[in-house]
């Protein structure tokens, strides 16, 4: 992913709220079949991490990208941005 993809990413993800929010049991099965098809639905998702989560929020998007084959745009703070193009129907860089 070059500069310029990535913060066109990062710009069209500014507006978006959290679709995910990863808690206390923190990544689980679930969890990432649910980050899975969300990706192949919007193709950039944003995740929040709670407080009550002990994992680093940097760890906790490496795992989430090599589980979902998907590329981690950014992770400021407790937010995490994920994105992967669709196979089916790609929508943002088409």
């Amino acid at each position: 992913m070059t500069s310029k993809e990535r913060a066109y990413l990062k710009s069209l993800a500014s507006t978006m709220n959290p679709l995910f929010q990863v808690g206390k049991s923190s990544i689980t099965p679930e969890f990432t079949k649910g980050i899975d098809e969300a990706l192949e639905a919007r193709e950039l998702i944003k995740i929040n991490v709670l407080k009550n989560c002990m994992d680093d929020p940097r760890e906790i998007a490496q795992v989430l990208a090599e589980r979902t084959k998907s590329q981690v745009v950014q992770v400021i703070g407790k937010k995490i941005i994920l994105y992967r193009k669709s196979s089916d129907n790609p929508k943002i860089f088409e």
